[in-house]
C-alpha cells in the first residue's frame, strides 16, 4: 500500500448489513471502530471536556481545525509542544480538519484565486494566505493522524456552475496537496500521517461522479471524506448525495461524512456506507441547555423541571444520567453555574457515540440499525 500514507493505516471491514458497515480503521494511535462518531475538539479541546471523560464514554477519535490552530496559538507552537496529541493530553487518534470551511465562511474577509485564499482573521484582522501547500504544512506541524486536504467549500444549495468551479478547483488543489504532503512526509522524519480527499460538487449529481473519479484518477488513498454538505441545503438532497457518492467510492476504505453529526443523520448516513462522522453539535447544543435523548430533544431550562426526580434520559447509562436529576440539572443552568453546559455536553456526546456503537453492534448481528430518537424538540 503506497501514496498518501495509505502504507501506515488499515481499514478493514468486519460486517456489512446492506450498505451500512462494521469496521476498524487501525492508526498509529490506535484503533477506531466504525461507524464512529468524532467529537469536534476546534481548538485542541472538546468544549468543557476532559479528555478522560471522552475516553470514558468510549470516544475514540477527536477532531481539531488546522485553521483555528493556526491563528491561535500557531502551528509552531504545537510542534515545539510535542505536537497535538501531547498538547491536548489525548492519547487516541485525531483528525484535522484543514480549514477550508472556516476560511470560506469568512465572506467579506477573502479573496481566491487559483493560487489559494486570502484572509484576514478573525480574531485580530491580521492578512493571511493559505495555499495546498501551506496547509499541509500547517497539518504536518500539527501531527493529526488523519489530515484533510484544502478545499473550496461551497453552500450547500450553490448553482451547478459554482459547484462545478468549486469542485473542480478541490480536485486540482487536491494534486498539490498530496505532492507536497508526500514531499514532507519523505524528507521531515515525522509520525505517519492519512491524507484525505474530499468530494465536493454541491447538491448535483453528475458533480459529485466527476470529482469522485477524477480523485481516484489522482492515485490511492486511504480513506474519502464527504464534504460540503449540511451547509444549508435540504435533508433529502443531502441523502440523495450520499446515495450518489456511495457507488463511487471505493467500498474498501472509510467514508467520513464532514460536520454531520445529528442522530437522525448519523442513522442515515450508517445506512448509506458512511463510516465517520463529526459535528459541533453535541456540545453546543448541551452548553445551551438541549439534550439529545431516546424520547426526542429536551431543553432542561423549562420551567417543569423544576422538581423533575428523574434522569434526563432513563436509557442512558453516561454519567450525567446516572448520577444527576432533571431537577438538579435545571437548577444549575438557572443559577448559570458551568458544571450543568459540561454535564449536557459530555451526555451528548455519550449519546452520540452510543448511537455509532449500538448501529456497529446491529450491523454485526445483523440487525436492523437502531431507529434515532424524534426529531422534535420539547423548548
Amino acid at each position: 500500500m503506497t501514496g498518501a500514507g495509505r502504507a501506515d493505516f488499515e481499514f478493514v471491514v468486519e460486517a456489512t448489513a446492506g450498505r451500512a458497515r462494521a469496521g476498524v480503521l487501525v492508526t498509529p494511535h490506535g484503533p477506531v471502530l466504525t461507524p464512529a462518531f468524532m467529537p469536534v475538539g476546534t481548538q485542541a479541546t472538546v468544549k468543557a471536556l476532559d479528555p478522560a471523560e471522552l475516553a470514558a464514554t468510549g470516544v475514540s477519535m477527536v477532531l481539531a481545525n488546522a485553521y483555528h490552530l493556526h491563528l491561535r496559538p500557531g502551528e509552531a507552537i504545537v510542534d515545539a509542544m510535542g505536537g497535538l496529541h501531547r498538547f491536548m493530553g489525548w492519547d487516541g487518534p485525531i483528525l484535522t480538519d484543514s480549514g477550508g470551511f472556516q476560511v470560506f465562511s469568512l465572506e467579506t474577509l477573502r479573496t481566491v484565486d487559483e493560487g489559494g485564499v486570502e484572509f484576514r482573521s478573525h480574531i485580530d484582522g491580521s492578512r493571511r494566505h493559505f495555499t495546498p501547500e501551506s496547509v499541509m504544512r500547517i497539518e504536518r506541524l500539527l501531527g493529526a493522524d488523519v489530515v484533510m486536504q484544502f478545499d473550496h467549500v461551497v453552500p450547500g444549495q450553490s448553482p451547478h456552475a459554482l459547484a462545478r468551479d468549486a469542485a473542480e478547483r478541490s480536485v486540482r488543489w487536491l494534486a498539490r496537496c498530496r505532492e507536497a504532503f508526500e514531499a514532507m512526509a519523505a524528507t521531515d522524519g515525522r509520525a505517519p500521517q492519512a491524507l484525505f480527499p474530499i468530494v465536493q460538487g454541491g447538491i448535483h449529481p453528475d458533480l459529485r461522479r466527476a470529482a469522485a473519479h477524477a480523485i481516484a484518477d489522482l492515485g490511492d488513498w486511504p480513506g474519502y471524506a464527504i464534504g460540503g454538505l449540511s451547509v444549508g441545503e435540504a435533508k433529502p438532497d443531502m441523502y440523495t448525495m450520499l446515495d450518489v457518492v456511495d457507488a463511487e467510492l471505493p467500498r474498501d476504505r472509510p467514508r467520513y461524512l464532514m460536520g454531520v453529526g445529528f442522530p437522525e443523520d448519523l442513522i442515515a448516513g450508517i445506512a448509506r456506507g458512511v463510516d465517520l462522522f463529526d459535528c459541533v453539535a453535541p456540545t453546543r447544543m448541551g452548553r445551551n441547555g438541549t439534550a439529545f435523548t431516546s424520547s426526542g430533544r429536551i431543553n432542561v431550562r423549562r420551567a417543569e423541571l423544576r422538581d423533575d426526580p428523574r434522569p434526563l434520559d432513563p436509557l442512558c447509562r453516561c454519567s450525567t444520567c446516572t448520577r444527576f436529576s432533571r431537577a438538579y440539572l435545571r437548577h444549575l443552568f438557572a443559577s448559570d453555574e458551568m458544571l450543568g453546559p459540561r454535564l449536557l455536553s459530555l451526555h451528548n456526546v455519550h449519546f452520540l457515540t452510543d448511537l455509532a456503537r449500538a448501529a456497529r453492534a446491529a450491523i454485526r448481528a445483523g440487525h436492523p440499525l437502531p431507529a434515532p430518537p424524534e426529531i422534535t424538540s420539547r423548548d
